[in-house]
Protein backbone atom coordinates (compact mmCIF):
# COMPACT_ATOMS: atom_id res chain seq x y z
CA UNK A 1 0.00 0.00 0.00
CA UNK A 2 1.29 3.46 -0.89
CA UNK A 3 -1.51 5.68 0.41
CA UNK A 4 0.69 7.35 3.05
CA UNK A 5 3.93 7.31 1.12
CA UNK A 6 5.24 10.59 -0.25
CA UNK A 7 6.75 10.24 -3.71
CA UNK A 8 8.53 13.57 -3.39
CA UNK A 9 6.57 15.09 -6.26
CA UNK A 10 6.85 18.88 -6.51
CA UNK A 11 3.78 20.92 -5.61
CA UNK A 12 1.75 22.02 -8.60
CA UNK A 13 1.59 25.77 -9.35
CA UNK A 14 -1.10 27.68 -7.49
CA UNK A 15 -4.34 27.95 -9.48
CA UNK A 16 -5.08 31.49 -10.70
CA UNK A 17 -7.94 33.61 -9.46
CA UNK A 18 -11.01 33.62 -11.72
CA UNK A 19 -10.69 36.46 -14.25
CA UNK A 20 -13.34 38.66 -12.63
CA UNK A 21 -11.70 38.28 -9.20
CA UNK A 22 -8.22 38.96 -10.57
CA UNK A 23 -9.42 42.09 -12.40
CA UNK A 24 -10.96 43.44 -9.20
CA UNK A 25 -7.90 42.62 -7.10
CA UNK A 26 -5.53 44.09 -9.68
CA UNK A 27 -7.38 47.40 -9.49
CA UNK A 28 -7.08 47.41 -5.71
CA UNK A 29 -3.45 46.29 -5.88
CA UNK A 30 -2.50 49.13 -8.20
CA UNK A 31 -4.05 51.59 -5.74
CA UNK A 32 -1.95 50.08 -2.93
CA UNK A 33 1.29 50.02 -4.94
CA UNK A 34 0.84 53.67 -5.91
CA UNK A 35 1.26 54.68 -2.26
CA UNK A 36 4.90 53.59 -2.14
CA UNK A 37 8.07 54.79 -3.89
CA UNK A 38 9.16 51.17 -4.28
CA UNK A 39 6.60 48.52 -5.21
CA UNK A 40 7.99 45.81 -2.92
CA UNK A 41 7.14 48.02 0.07
CA UNK A 42 3.48 47.32 -0.70
CA UNK A 43 3.76 43.63 0.22
CA UNK A 44 2.25 43.83 3.72
CA UNK A 45 -0.97 45.59 2.68
CA UNK A 46 -1.11 43.39 -0.42
CA UNK A 47 -1.16 40.31 1.80
CA UNK A 48 -4.03 41.83 3.76
CA UNK A 49 -5.79 42.44 0.46
CA UNK A 50 -5.60 38.82 -0.68
CA UNK A 51 -6.54 37.72 2.84
CA UNK A 52 -9.72 39.78 2.54
CA UNK A 53 -10.71 37.70 -0.47
CA UNK A 54 -10.76 34.23 1.07
CA UNK A 55 -10.19 34.85 4.77
CA UNK A 56 -6.62 33.58 4.70
CA UNK A 57 -3.50 33.91 2.58
CA UNK A 58 -3.71 31.17 -0.03
CA UNK A 59 -1.02 30.01 -2.42
CA UNK A 60 -3.01 31.74 -5.14
CA UNK A 61 -2.93 34.96 -3.14
CA UNK A 62 0.82 34.74 -2.63
CA UNK A 63 1.37 34.09 -6.33
CA UNK A 64 -0.77 37.12 -7.10
CA UNK A 65 1.32 39.30 -4.78
CA UNK A 66 4.52 37.99 -6.35
CA UNK A 67 3.25 38.70 -9.89
CA UNK A 68 2.10 42.22 -9.04
CA UNK A 69 5.25 43.20 -7.15
CA UNK A 70 7.91 41.45 -9.22
CA UNK A 71 8.91 39.18 -6.33
CA UNK A 72 9.49 35.46 -6.09
CA UNK A 73 6.93 33.32 -4.30
CA UNK A 74 9.69 32.44 -1.82
CA UNK A 75 10.06 36.11 -0.89
CA UNK A 76 6.30 36.49 -0.43
CA UNK A 77 6.05 33.26 1.55
CA UNK A 78 8.85 34.36 3.87
CA UNK A 79 6.84 37.44 4.84
CA UNK A 80 3.44 35.72 4.99
CA UNK A 81 4.78 33.06 7.37
CA UNK A 82 6.61 35.54 9.61
CA UNK A 83 3.65 37.68 10.71
CA UNK A 84 0.91 36.00 12.74
CA UNK A 85 -1.79 38.35 11.40
CA UNK A 86 -1.65 36.46 8.12
CA UNK A 87 -3.60 33.22 8.29
CA UNK A 88 -2.33 30.22 6.38
CA UNK A 89 -5.50 28.14 6.51
CA UNK A 90 -9.24 28.79 6.51
CA UNK A 91 -10.44 30.51 9.67
CA UNK A 92 -13.58 31.91 11.22
CA UNK A 93 -15.47 35.12 10.70
CA UNK A 94 -14.24 36.25 14.10
CA UNK A 95 -10.68 35.76 15.33
CA UNK A 96 -10.91 35.60 19.12
CA UNK A 97 -7.46 36.13 20.60
CA UNK A 98 -6.93 35.70 24.33
CA UNK A 99 -3.82 37.29 25.78
CA UNK A 100 -1.87 34.73 27.81
CA UNK A 101 1.23 36.82 28.41
CA UNK A 102 2.37 37.34 31.99
CA UNK A 103 0.08 40.08 33.32
CA UNK A 104 -3.05 38.95 31.51
CA UNK A 105 -2.31 35.34 32.47
CA UNK A 106 -2.08 36.02 36.20
CA UNK A 107 -5.14 38.30 36.01
CA UNK A 108 -7.22 35.50 34.51
CA UNK A 109 -6.22 35.17 30.86
CA UNK A 110 -5.14 31.54 31.23
CA UNK A 111 -8.47 30.67 32.82
CA UNK A 112 -10.36 32.48 30.06
CA UNK A 113 -8.46 30.62 27.35
CA UNK A 114 -8.97 27.21 28.98
CA UNK A 115 -12.68 27.80 29.53
CA UNK A 116 -13.19 29.06 25.97
CA UNK A 117 -11.47 25.97 24.57
CA UNK A 118 -13.85 23.75 26.52
CA UNK A 119 -16.89 25.95 25.83
CA UNK A 120 -16.27 26.09 22.06
CA UNK A 121 -14.89 22.57 21.73
CA UNK A 122 -11.79 23.73 19.86
CA UNK A 123 -8.07 24.03 20.53
CA UNK A 124 -5.61 26.79 19.81
CA UNK A 125 -5.90 28.10 16.23
CA UNK A 126 -8.95 25.94 15.61
CA UNK A 127 -12.33 27.02 14.27
CA UNK A 128 -15.81 26.13 15.43
CA UNK A 129 -17.76 23.84 13.06
CA UNK A 130 -20.09 26.69 12.09
CA UNK A 131 -17.11 28.71 10.81
CA UNK A 132 -17.88 31.63 13.11
CA UNK A 133 -15.05 31.68 15.65
CA UNK A 134 -11.35 30.88 15.51
CA UNK A 135 -9.76 30.76 18.95
CA UNK A 136 -6.11 31.54 19.58
CA UNK A 137 -3.86 32.60 22.40
CA UNK A 138 -1.84 35.75 21.83
CA UNK A 139 1.43 36.60 23.54
CA UNK A 140 0.50 40.25 24.09
CA UNK A 141 -2.43 42.43 23.08
CA UNK A 142 -0.52 45.58 24.11
CA UNK A 143 -3.25 46.59 26.56
CA UNK A 144 -1.84 45.50 29.92
CA UNK A 145 -3.66 48.32 31.74
CA UNK A 146 -6.91 46.50 31.05
CA UNK A 147 -5.84 42.91 31.76
CA UNK A 148 -7.08 40.34 31.05
CA UNK A 149 -7.76 41.38 27.48
CA UNK A 150 -9.44 39.52 24.63
CA UNK A 151 -9.35 40.80 21.06
CA UNK A 152 -11.89 40.03 18.36
CA UNK A 153 -10.67 40.88 14.87
CA UNK A 154 -8.16 43.21 16.58
CA UNK A 155 -10.79 45.17 18.53
CA UNK A 156 -10.43 45.35 22.32
CA UNK A 157 -12.54 43.62 24.93
CA UNK A 158 -11.02 44.79 28.22
CA UNK A 159 -11.19 43.44 31.78
CA UNK A 160 -12.73 40.15 30.75
CA UNK A 161 -13.80 37.17 32.84
CA UNK A 162 -14.44 33.59 31.71
CA UNK A 163 -18.17 34.30 31.94
CA UNK A 164 -18.07 37.52 29.91
CA UNK A 165 -15.83 35.90 27.29
CA UNK A 166 -18.14 32.90 26.92
CA UNK A 167 -21.16 35.20 26.58
CA UNK A 168 -19.30 37.20 23.94
CA UNK A 169 -18.48 34.17 21.75
CA UNK A 170 -22.04 32.87 22.16
CA UNK A 171 -23.35 36.22 20.93
CA UNK A 172 -20.96 36.18 17.97
CA UNK A 173 -22.07 32.70 16.94
CA UNK A 174 -25.74 33.64 17.31
CA UNK A 175 -25.36 36.75 15.15
CA UNK A 176 -26.15 39.14 17.99
CA UNK A 177 -24.53 42.59 18.12
CA UNK A 178 -21.30 42.60 20.10
CA UNK A 179 -19.69 45.92 21.04
CA UNK A 180 -15.97 46.21 21.80
CA UNK A 181 -14.94 47.93 25.01
CA UNK A 182 -13.38 50.68 22.89
CA UNK A 183 -12.70 51.19 19.24
CA UNK A 184 -14.67 50.69 16.07
CA UNK A 185 -17.68 48.39 15.78
CA UNK A 186 -16.89 44.79 14.91
CA UNK A 187 -16.84 43.58 11.34
CA UNK A 188 -15.90 40.21 9.88
CA UNK A 189 -12.30 39.10 9.55
CA UNK A 190 -12.41 39.53 5.77
CA UNK A 191 -13.71 43.09 6.18
CA UNK A 192 -11.03 43.77 8.79
CA UNK A 193 -8.35 42.53 6.40
CA UNK A 194 -9.51 44.95 3.72
CA UNK A 195 -9.34 47.84 6.18
CA UNK A 196 -5.82 46.77 7.16
CA UNK A 197 -4.93 46.80 3.47
CA UNK A 198 -5.51 50.55 3.65
CA UNK A 199 -9.00 50.93 2.25
CA UNK A 200 -11.43 53.19 4.14
CA UNK A 201 -13.94 51.81 6.57
CA UNK A 202 -17.13 53.14 5.04
CA UNK A 203 -19.53 51.97 7.72
CA UNK A 204 -21.44 54.92 9.19
CA UNK A 205 -19.78 56.12 12.38
CA UNK A 206 -16.98 53.55 12.31
CA UNK A 207 -14.12 56.02 11.94
CA UNK A 208 -15.47 58.35 14.62
CA UNK A 209 -15.81 55.40 17.00
CA UNK A 210 -12.16 54.39 16.82
CA UNK A 211 -11.29 56.58 19.81
CA UNK A 212 -7.93 56.38 21.55
CA UNK A 213 -6.25 55.28 24.74
CA UNK A 214 -8.44 54.70 27.77
CA UNK A 215 -8.09 56.44 31.14
CA UNK A 216 -5.86 53.71 32.58
CA UNK A 217 -3.36 54.19 29.76
CA UNK A 218 -3.27 57.96 30.23
CA UNK A 219 -2.90 58.16 34.01
CA UNK A 220 0.91 58.41 33.79
CA UNK A 221 0.65 61.28 31.34
CA UNK A 222 -1.81 63.10 33.60
CA UNK A 223 0.45 62.67 36.61
CA UNK A 224 3.41 63.97 34.60
CA UNK A 225 1.37 67.08 33.78
CA UNK A 226 0.52 67.60 37.43
CA UNK A 227 -3.11 66.66 36.93
CA UNK A 228 -5.01 64.63 39.49
CA UNK A 229 -5.83 61.12 38.23
CA UNK A 230 -9.38 59.88 38.11
CA UNK A 231 -10.68 58.50 41.37
CA UNK A 232 -11.18 55.15 39.68
CA UNK A 233 -9.09 54.29 36.63
CA UNK A 234 -10.40 50.84 35.73
CA UNK A 235 -13.79 49.58 36.74
CA UNK A 236 -13.80 46.17 38.42
CA UNK A 237 -14.55 43.31 36.08
CA UNK A 238 -18.22 42.52 35.93
CA UNK A 239 -19.23 46.08 36.87
CA UNK A 240 -20.75 48.41 34.29
CA UNK A 241 -18.67 51.57 33.88
CA UNK A 242 -20.41 54.84 34.51
CA UNK A 243 -19.38 58.30 33.48
CA UNK A 244 -15.69 59.14 33.18
CA UNK A 245 -14.24 60.18 36.51
CA UNK A 246 -16.91 58.37 38.50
Amino acid sequence: MTENVSLGMPQLPAPPYPPEVRDRLEEDARAIIARYPGSRSALLPMLHLVQSEEGYVTRTGMQFCADMLGLTTAEVTAVATFYTMYRRRPSGDYQVGVCTNTLCAVMGGDAIFEELKEHLGVGNNETTPDGKVTLEHIECNAACDFAPVVMVNWEFFDNQTPESAKQMVDDLRAGRTVEPTRGAPLCTFKETARILAGFPDERPGAVEATGGAGPASLVGLRLAKGEAPHHRIVHPRGEVAGQEGE
